[in-house]
Order: C-alpha cells, then sequence, then structure tokens
C-alpha cells in the first residue's frame, strides 16, 4: 500500500502521456555470462598449473577436489569482503582475487600466473548464440556496445574469437570508477554510439544491475543467469527490431 507521502508526491505530479517510444537503433550488452563466459574452472586450473609449473600439485590433489576448494574458499567472509567494488579499478580487482587465491594452496605464491591465466585472450569463449546475434544487428545497422564491470580490456577477447568488429563501443567499469547500476555506464554508452537512450537496448544477466539502464529510459531484456554453457535466448533481441 502506498505511503500517503507517495500518493502527495503522485498528486502534485501527475503523470504526463507521451509518445510512441523510438525504435531500437541500438543495443547494449553485459559481457560475462551474457555474451561470454569463463572456460571451465577445471580447464583454467589446468591451464595454471601448466604455466605454473604446477602440474604434479594438481594430480595429487584432484583437479574436481581443487576446484571444490576454490568454490568453497570463496564463500569465506573475508574474501567476499575482499570482492565488494573489486570492478572499480584494475589494482582493486587484482587485490581482491589474490585474497581469495592466497586461501588455496596450488595458487598460493604463484598469484602473478594465475592472474595471467584469468586474462588470456582464450580463458574467455562466447556463447553459442553470441555470434549469429552480433552478426544480425550489424547486417540491420544496428549500433552495438558492451557496459560490463570488467577490470580489463575485454576486446582482446571478441578479437581472438573473431567478434571484435561487431562492436562500435566499450564501456567498462574500471575506466569510470563506477560500476552498473550507475547511469553513467549506460549514457557514456549512449553517447559513444550516438543513440538516443529511449532508443537503445540493454541485456544481461542481473536484474538488479543491468536493469538500471531503464533508469535513464533504455529498454532492458535479462536473460537466465547462469544457465550453463548453452545459448542465452539471445535471438530474442532481435524480436526487439522493426
Amino acid at each position: 500500500m502506498s505511503s500517503l507521502h507517495d500518493r502527495a508526491v503522485d498528486y502534485l505530479n501527475p503523470a504526463k502521456p507521451t509518445g510512441p517510444m523510438p525504435e531500437i537503433e541500438a543495443v547494449l550488452f553485459d559481457f560475462s555470462n551474457t555474451l561470454f563466459r569463463l572456460i571451465d574452472l577445471e580447464d583454467w586450473l589446468r591451464r595454471f598449473a601448466t604455466a605454473a609449473g604446477r602440474t604434479g600439485e594438481l594430480e595429487a590433489a584432484g583437479t574436481e577436489a581443487t576446484a571444490r576448494n576454490l568454490t568453497e574458499t570463496y564463500r569465506l567472509p573475508e574474501v567476499k569482503a575482499a570482492q565488494e567494488g573489486r570492478d572499480l579499478s584494475a589494482e582493486q580487482h587484482r587485490a581482491a582475487m589474490y585474497a581469495w587465491w592466497r586461501h588455496v594452496e596450488l595458487i598460493r605464491g604463484a598469484e602473478d600466473t594465475a592472474y595471467a591465466t584469468l586474462q588470456a585472450p582464450d580463458s574467455w569463449v562466447p556463447f553459442p548464440d553470441t555470434e549469429p546475434v552480433l552478426k544480425a544487428l550489424r547486417g540491420k545497422g544496428v549500433r552495438v556496445g558492451i557496459v560490463s564491470d570488467f577490470a580489463w580490456d575485454l576486446k582482446i577477447h571478441l578479437d581472438r574469437h573473431g567478434l571484435g568488429d561487431l562492436v562500435d563501443a566499450y564501456v567498462i567499469s574500471y575506466r569510470l570508477g563506477k560500476e552498473k547500476p550507475a547511469a553513467e555506464l549506460f549514457q557514456t554508452a549512449c553517447e559513444q554510439l550516438g543513440a538516443d537512450p529511449k532508443a537503445t537496448l540493454m541485456v544481461g544477466d542481473n536484474a538488479t544491475r543491468d536493469g538500471g539502464a531503464a533508469a535513464i529510459g533504455l529498454r532492458a531484456y535479462v536473460v537466465p543467469a547462469r544457465p550453463g554453457t548453452g545459448e542465452r535466448g539471445l535471438a530474442h533481441v532481435l524480436d526487439f527490431l522493426p
């Protein structure tokens, strides 16, 4: 039930009729778990162990057991606390990851190698519906941007898979010192694309963070969070186009 204050505000500021919504002319995408995903955790551990010269240690501990340990240590209160605001800068992200990895015996002392493995261009792979949707948008002349909470240049991953030329703008949190749902990220992306926010669609997997785009007039489409490795339902983005 609305409060007396809310009703007073509604009375003093009645809704005004608006014109029709403009057609979509630009689409913004989240990156992680929307367009791309990190390779399987066990594969990542094998790559790390090879690069760090710790293959024997991984085999002795067991890849599955180490993956479980990695997941469990992420839940430690001090580790979770270290993740707050980690994408506000490259330095904060690195510190947050090291705060986690120092609790994992296999990685402890080789955090630099683990971080390099995390950042490797081929450590992130596109979902199966990413390329077809990006190509379809390009074919329709729709401008495309990525708005993501991340700590390094994402173009290296798209270029690795031949998709870099299908994205026109990258707005990444570590460069602006702000995380979604801060309006500045979405506004900046629209400005870089030369698009009216009301004619722009934001696509992501987090209703709170990505849905925040609606606060400045964008429409938002949220796909299911963490569905595994299959399609994300990205093809429905094309249904928003004229």
